[in-house]
């Protein structure tokens, strides 16, 4: 344990900012850092696996994209028990976080490499440093307030503003660096100011004292009186038998074994699969992971049983409250995944005109203002701590300086920024009209280079479709693509970018195009497909373009400039920007709620959660309903987006602070630790379950729509929070007058 005397935490408040240690500023920006980089990182990981060849992506299917970033972010929430463990028994929390933040800036530098091993090198040292540093930042914050309870609220809203401003910036900067100028620079730029981070944190940790440092262990003398002590608040101990250990044991193997499973199964195509087999027509990986379920169900169960009423219900309640999570966090997460993929192909993103203009001038703002406010904290804390930590703020300094330029270059750049309507020959000999967007200044007539991303498919005739002259148009006459007769000249198998040396089939197809002209191209088959086609078989093949400007102006592609207005193509990861925004902005607000008289009870914070959950997928399930089943694209409008955002981001209000505060509330003190890592487990659960999700996204779309798929979500919230409502009173009671 870790022993600090109270004229040390008292040394705290001599060097205060706003009214709180300088010591908690350093922890602000170093988490500011750290969130700068995860989010920013996060924003592209699915952008960049599904992206095309063309577009210097790994051109994965969609689903394959969702299940690696759904492992992902799961084995995140889950290193941070092994993380935990090691900074309470082996190095302590400083070191904890100095080593999670050495690993990641290490993890960033290897993903800016883009090579199939840095890039899975790179997500493991990720996971593991965010293991490390995620859970302990907060315990410095809590060991530095241990003897000031009453500002401790305070400080960890400041902490958590810190939290929020980091998750902001680096997706704004990092997903509009690669998506704009390649992806690279979005996961270098994460890199860079996560050692930012790190160093500030390192050159200023004796600001801290003694806290966090090696845990002194407890004597065996010590750990049997603690065994012994009947008068433990919830009763005595309940120390894991034999038993309980191997049951943990087998739920642990067995998860991840599963959880590691599942992508690498899907991106390998089925060459790969630890678990190639079925019992009693239930396949492997489905049998494995209920296997591992229904043991943590007993291992659950038996140890509930063990402890006195009391306890005993209200862990009840704790996990009552852990399933809402899980649901809550499966459907929450669409944020970085199907969203994101839906704002990226299916959204409206080029503004045009006055609505540009607005846009241009509010992303101006919300970038510079919230920019301009942090810097201001920074000399405040300059004022207090330079003449004593001179490198470590020096270090933060030269880390403003580089924001502060990438956002004054992006507000420029986007200011100049402008559409251009723009006519070209496709590959495929026809004459298309289309529109780029570029900060670069043209004139009409003059001729520009651009990238036409081509997706080439068998075609199947739909009902709310026409043809004609070759042009693929819906039913409201808007362009889709080219569909041309064609047939299969050759079956082959190639090597799948990032899958280690996994081969795909593709049929090489043959066509004649409106010009006349002979084409060749290629169709990636799905699994199995390849056993139902032959050499020869005659295909209908429709071939769609999504054309963007050529930063390089080295494409052979060219097109002519007909027409130019002022405008803005807002990137596909700026709307999660929304979240943080929110939070910000709304919380203040819902601190107001919780403690006026009209403050709701625990599992009602959960159903209104749950209900603004479902009230914001409505509301894309909405604005999806007129995009047919099938669509490769789309243009909706971006206020859909907005309205998720905002009621998603009022249900996180109501759930996620909420969650891990009644957990510490319903159990002895000597158990938080166990329970937070109980309440990652849920969230790790539901963030792969937010993966698989967005895997089915992509075939529900695909047979009956978008919408359908977003009120699939829809239901499951209200659902949710239907059941929170009617077992109010039940887990009120569970809770034995903890409020």
């Amino acid at each position: 344990m870790q022993t600090t005397t109270a004229e040390n935490r008292n040394d705290f408040f001599k060097s205060k900012v706003l009214g709180h240690p300088s010591g908690l500023f350093v922890l602000f920006f170093t988490e500011m850092w750290e969130r700068f980089s995860y989010y920013g990182m996060r924003a592209l990981l699915v952008l960049f696996f599904s992206a095309s060849v063309l577009d210097s992506g790994w051109g994965w299917p969609k689903e394959h994209a969702l299940a690696i970033f759904g492992t992902y972010t799961a084995l995140v929430y889950l290193s941070t028990m092994l993380g935990g463990y090691f900074a309470d028994k082996v190095i302590g929390i400083r070191w904890a976080v100095v080593v999670g933040a050495l690993l990641m800036t290490m993890g960033h530098a290897c993903m800016a490499l883009e090579t199939s091993f840095f890039i899975y090198l790179g997500l493991v040292l990720l996971v593991f440093g965010s293991g490390f540093f995620k859970p302990n930042m907060t315990s410095i914050v809590s060991e530095m307030y241990k003897d000031f309870p009453e500002k401790k609220d305070g400080a960890y809203t400041i902490f958590y503003m810190g939290v929020n401003a980091g998750a902001f910036f680096g997706i704004m900067l990092c997903g509009y660096l690669g998506e704009k100028i390649g992806w690279s620079w979005g996961f270098g730029v994460a890199g860079i100011f996560m050692l930012f981070g790190l160093l500030q944190f390192w050159f200023a940790q004796g600001i801290f004292g003694n806290i966090g440092l090696k845990p002194v262990k407890a004597t065996a003398e010590e750990k049997a009186a603690a065994a012994a002590d009947t008068n433990l608040e919830g009763g005595k101990l309940n120390p894991f038998t034999s038993f309980h250990m191997v049951l943990i044991v087998l739920c642990i193997g067995l998860g991840l074994a599963w959880i590691l499973n599942d992508p690498v199964n899907k991106i390998s195509e089925g060459t790969t699969n630890l678990f190639d087999f079925k019992v009693a027509g239930i396949d492997g990986s489905n049998l494995v992971i209920l296997t591992g379920l229904v043991l943590f169900l007993i291992l659950l169960i038996v140890r509930i049983a063990r402890y006195d009423k009391i306890l005993k219900d209200r862990m009840i309640a704790i996990v009552f409250f852990a399933i809402i999570t899980m649901i809550f966090w499966s459907i929450f997460e669409q944020a970085p995944g199907s969203l994101t993929l839906f704002a990226k192909d299916y959204t409206q993103r080029i503004l045009e005109g006055t609505s540009g203009t607005i846009f241009k001038i509010v992303n101006s703002l919300i970038t510079v203002g919230p920019l301009a406010i942090i810097t201001w904290v920074l000399f405040k804390l300059f004022g207090q701590t330079f003449d004593k930590y001179k490198l470590s703020n020096l270090i933060l300094g030269t880390s403003f300086l580089i924001i502060w330029g990438i956002a004054i270059w992006m507000v420029v750049n986007e200011y100049k920024s402008t559409s251009y309507n723009v006519q070209y020959k496709n590959a495929n000999g026809v004459v298309n009209n289309g529109k780029v967007v570029s900060s670069e200044s043209y004139k009409n007539n003059e001729e520009v280079a651009i990238i036409d991303v081509e997706s080439t498919s068998f075609y199947t005739a739909k009902e709310n479709a026409t043809i004609a002259n070759n042009a693929l148009v819906d039913k409201e006459n808007n362009y889709i693509g080219d569909v041309f007769s064609g047939k299969i000249i050759n079956i082959v198998d190639k090597e799948k970018p990032g899958a280690f040396g996994t081969m795909v089939s593709y049929a090489e197809v043959e066509f004649t195009t409106t010009a006349g002209a002979t084409i060749k191209r290629e169709i990636r088959l799905a699994k199995g497909e390849k056993a139902g086609l032959k050499v020869g078989d005659a295909k209908d093949i429709l071939v769609t373009h999504n054309i963007k400007y050529d930063n390089n102006q080295t494409s052979p592609t060219k097109a002519i400039i007909t027409s130019k207005e002022a405008a803005t193509e807002i990137n596909a990861s700026w709307f999660n920007i929304l979240n943080s925004l929110f939070i910000i902005t709304l919380a203040p607000l819902f601190s107001k709620w919780w403690s006026s008289r009209y403050n709701p009870s625990a599992n009602n914070k959960y159903a209104i959660g749950m209900l603004f959950l479902g009230i914001g997928m409505a509301f894309v399930a909405v604005g999806a309903a007129s995009i047919p089943a099938g669509s490769k694209s789309a243009s909706v409008s971006m206020m859909w987006l907005v309205f998720v955002y905002l009621f998603h981001t009022m249900a996180e209000l109501c759930v996620s602070p909420v969650a891990l505060s009644y957990v510490s509330k319903l159990v002895p003190g000597r158990m938080i630790a166990v329970m937070f890592g109980v309440w990652y487990l849920a969230v790790a659960i539901g963030n792969k379950l937010a993966g698989i999700f967005g895997e089915v996204s992509e075939s529900v779309a695909g047979e009956k729509g978008y919408s359908y798929f977003f009120w699939m979500l829809t239901g499951v919230s209200l659902a949710a929070s239907l059941l929170a409502f009617v077992l109010g009173p039940i887990v009120k009671k569970l809770m034995h007058g903890v409020r």
